[in-house]
């Protein structure tokens, strides 16, 4: 699923370049990018602690993220369209963040 994303987030911001917006292409490509890379990060960690950094460090990067997706959206450079359906893969994926860093914690970081 997040890699799906990442995709996706990839050819946002090669339309958001083709709109001469590169530095929030380049933000939003970035982060939303990131998200995938430390969940991957995440499946082979040093430790439970080091874990659960992982997961974290990928739902800040999902809140940025979504903060890239509104501010794209109200300037009018994705349609509403665009940003609700990858508004709501975001919120799938930041679910299962948070379910996952409250379970680690809960068994014991």
């Amino acid at each position: 699923m997040a890699q799906t994303f990442a995709v996706e987030m990839i050819g946002v911001a090669k339309a958001l370049k083709g709109l001469g917006e590169r530095n929030i292409a380049d933000q939003i490509e970035r982060s939303g990018t990131s998200i995938s890379a430390n969940i991957a990060e995440a499946n082979h960690p040093q430790s439970r602690s080091d874990m659960i950094s992982k997961f974290e460090i990928a739902l800040k990067e999902a809140n940025e993220t979504e903060n890239w997706l509104s501010v794209c959206m109200r300037a009018d450079l994705i349609s509403e369209t665009e940003y609700t359906l990858l508004h709501k893969r975001l919120i799938r994926i930041k679910i299962l963040l948070i379910a996952s860093i409250r379970t680690l914690k809960e068994q014991g970081a």
